[in-house]
């Protein structure tokens, strides 16, 4: 199995043999599998303090009992746990406290750090990391990610592979490359920047923009473009190639690494 070799200026200038990981199969249920595990890894733990809400000196119900020390008999108030302000004799001054519904008490129903952890056995990961990375390769789910390709005839094949000189090269030179050598997929290309329409806005989720394509090094290459998603091989996560059939690029540096990996 072979791909084409492209140079900076977007032309064809050979061939590359592909590695065996672009022979695994597609199995998008693995793929979600460890893309969700990863997700919950990456999640920051949130809850209360253990003690938050508790600080107080207010403990037990107020005594309602004829007689009773601190007991509130004939006061016509609740019986919810107060800390006492002030006392002057059997006259107190008393706020409720430690209770949900009192001013600094607990808080009802708060998000707790107890949650069973998600797992993925070492062998299904990496077969879960094989298959997206083979999914760069497959036309089928490429179109099927992409809606605006369904009925479209892909002109290029993939996966794209180019040549190992970008390092020295600018974002304006490599963009001009890849409308040469994308044409109508060009569109899909570049990161697309836009303000959400309704009320995400106010929630913390102003801006959305599409993936764009990505570009996949070698683990030796230090290349910095903008408009485009840059990561080395030791650095990709099913995550970053999620859903599968991503539009994907290859440096040459980086297939032979592959071609090394198991």
């Amino acid at each position: 199995m072979k791909a084409q070799l492209y140079d900076l200026t977007g032309k064809a200038k050979g061939e590359i043999e592909l590695p065996k990981i672009f022979s695994t199969p597609l199995r998008e249920d693995v793929i979600a599998k460890l893309v969700e595990v990863e997700r919950f890894e990456s999640k920051q733990p949130f809850s209360l303090a253990p003690t938050a809400g508790r600080r107080h000196s207010a403990s037990g119900t107020i005594s309602h009992r004829r007689h009773e020390w601190k007991g509130h008999y004939g006061k016509g108030i609740s019986r919810v746990p107060r800390k006492t302000m002030w006392r002057r004799g059997t006259q107190f001054y008393w706020i409720a406290a430690e209770v949900s519904g009192t001013r600094g008490g607990r808080r009802v129903h708060c998000p707790t750090l107890s949650h069973a952890p998600k797992k993925i056995n070492k062998k299904e990961a990496l077969f879960a990391l094989n298959s997206a990375i083979a999914s760069t390769s497959n036309s089928l789910a490429i179109k099927k990610r992409y809606s605006s390709l369904a009925n479209k005839e892909l002109k290029i094949k993939f996966p794209i592979v180019i040549e190992s000189k970008l390092e020295n090269v600018k974002s304006k030179d490599f963009i001009s490359a890849l409308k040469m050598l994308l044409g109508d997929l060009f569109p899909l290309a570049l990161k697309h920047k836009e303000v959400r329409a309704g009320k995400g806005k106010q929630r913390g989720r102003k801006y959305k923009s599409n993936a764009g394509i990505l570009l996949i090094t070698s683990n030796s290459e230090k290349i910095k473009l903008s408009g485009i998603d840059v990561i080395p091989l030791n650095e990709l996560s099913v995550s970053d190639l999620y859903p599968a059939g991503r539009i994907t690029m290859f440096t040459e540096k980086a297939m032979h690494e592959l071609g090394g990996k198991k």
